[in-house]
């Protein structure tokens, strides 16, 4: 009688140990599960908000204007009887909306400038001069004179940023690719005769996701943190929608007398931008190796030092 013995692929051995270790190094990493802890009530939020709540973010009722938090209010009420956490619910979708689509737009057209400027000298010369001028101004009053040149408008929020956004995305894409491009991977290909295309998309492209998506976490917080300055300033979202930005320049006349409609609005604009920032900072810890071996050898030098 035969013993058999069945056994695991070596392969499959592997793969099982390396998404162990990979969620274990999540479930270590502090920053990061916080930051998708906050991420996942955001996203619960603007999913679920809308059809929990009875009232229409633009249903006003001037009977009971500026009440404070009830059980039929939770938030309270604005200065034209709307119900605030209504109108923050869909405000916070407004806000991840317009920060997901400068996020994906500005990584787009950045990762392309970024690779072509590493690839061509020429290129290289065009798009850095725009670059540093577009640096020159700061972005904020950039951004209002972009609106103002094209109109307040949610399509117009998007490109204004974006304009903002893409040439750091630009340069931290081009910062990598020109790391990667002295390697002696991407010599040979050259000597292969690889044509500059296939080695830019196909070799040189894939190496620099690390970067872009941790810059991308960063843009998606700081592009919904402007949004929200634009519309405070009126060259954002215009009024009456329900802009988390509108919201706190609605509340700031009546912050003393009604204080619900400042702080709650801002409470959704901490918690996103604070858990976006989170999830940032522990994406680069998970990705850059290097930089997290650096943080740690600060971390001994000071417990040494002291």
């Amino acid at each position: 009688m035969t013993n058999v013995k069945t056994t695991i692929a070596p392969s499959g051995l592997r793969k099982e140990k390396s998404r162990r270790i990979a969620f274990r190094r999540f479930l270590n990493n502090q920053l990061l599960t916080t930051g998708a802890f906050i991420l996942l009530v955001v996203v619960l939020l603007v999913i679920i908000g809308p059809m929990i709540t009875p009232y229409g973010p633009l249903q006003i009722d001037p009977v009971n204007r500026l009440k404070g938090p009830s059980g039929q209010h939770i938030f309270g009420t604005d200065n034209f009887g709307r119900d605030v956490f209504t109108r923050a619910v869909y405000g916070l979708r407004i806000s991840v909306a317009v920060g997901f689509a400068v996020t994906a737009v500005s990584s787009f057209i950045g990762m392309i400038v970024g690779l072509l400027s590493a690839s061509y000298s020429l290129l290289d010369h065009i798009f850095m001069r725009i670059c540093d001028g577009l640096f020159a101004f700061p972005s904020i009053l950039l951004a209002i004179s972009i609106m103002a040149a094209l109109g307040p408008n949610p399509g117009n929020v998007i490109i204004a940023l974006s304009i903002i956004f893409i040439p750091s995305m630009a340069r931290i894409i081009r910062s990598k690719a020109l790391v990667i491009r002295e390697l002696t991977y991407i010599e040979a290909l050259h000597a292969q005769g690889a044509s500059s295309w296939r080695i830019i998309w196909i070799h040189m492209a894939p190496n620099t996701l690390s970067p872009l998506i941790i810059q991308s976490s960063f843009i998606f917080a700081v592009s919904i943190l402007t949004e929200a300055s634009l519309s405070f300033l009126g060259a954002g979202i215009p009024s009456p929608s329900p802009s988390l930005g509108n919201m706190l320049f609605d509340g700031k006349t009546v912050i003393y007398n009604a204080w619900w409609m400042t702080v709650f609005p801002g409470i959704f604009l901490v918690l996103v931008v604070l858990g976006l920032n989170l999830f940032g900072d522990g994406l680069r810890d998970l990705l850059d190796p290097h930089a997290n071996k650096v943080k740690r050898g600060r971390r001994r030098g000071k417990t040494t030092a002291a």
